[in-house]
């Protein structure tokens, strides 16, 4: 049975799913059909090392960088409208065979296109995150994300990182009202 996270709660992944090697990050969503625009929203994820910074470009992983430098981080692509049941994206990681370079891996969503299109988090429903076992699909745990987001175009829904040789995962749930871009910046 999966355990349900709220804003801010972690969960040591190591003790809770012990045989985890391979895992799914599963994110999902539901947009607004108000307004004429359609949505696009892109889910990212920043490889950060012990020192909180990306360690290097290609380091960030999204629609552009499928797959991180050593192959065990593989994006599966973009969904460009989120309809549909389930995980709109997933990320599969070999958590036991990533760099060790690799300490968080933060868990990112945004907006494409948010300021031209008008459109912000306050307009998405039902954001959520889960880690699952990618071999047994046994889901491990999930965060449903309930803040009202109304000017927020990018949001930092999780970070799985290491701690005393252990998987954990923090429940964040932080909006920000700026681009990938200007959220990458900060960890450079």
């Amino acid at each position: 049975m999966a355990i349900n996270l709220s804003k801010g709660e972690r969960i040591n992944l190591t003790k809770e799913a012990p045989s985890l090697k391979e895992a799914c990050i599963g994110l999902g969503w539901d947009t607004s059909t108000r307004g004429s625009n359609s949505f696009d929203l892109d889910s990212s994820i920043l490889l950060l090392g012990s020192n909180g910074k990306i360690l290097s470009p290609k380091h960030i992983i999204y629609y552009g960088n499928l797959k991180s430098p050593d192959g065990f981080i593989q994006h599966q692509g973009d969904n460009l409208t989120g309809k549909g049941e389930g995980d709109d994206e997933t990320v599969e990681i070999n958590l036991h065979l990533l760099d060790t370079a690799i300490a968080e891996l933060l868990i990112v969503v945004n907006i494409y296109d948010a300021d031209k299109r008008k459109q912000n988090f306050g307009m998405v429903q039902n954001s959520f995150v889960r880690i699952y076992n990618k071999l047994t699909r046994q889901e491990i745990l999930k965060y449903e994300l309930k803040e009202a987001f109304s000017s927020e175009t990018c949001v930092e829904f999780g970070r799985l990182y290491k701690k005393d040789n252990e998987w954990r995962f923090h429940a964040v749930g932080n909006g920000y009202n700026s681009s990938l871009k200007d959220l990458v910046n900060r960890y450079l």
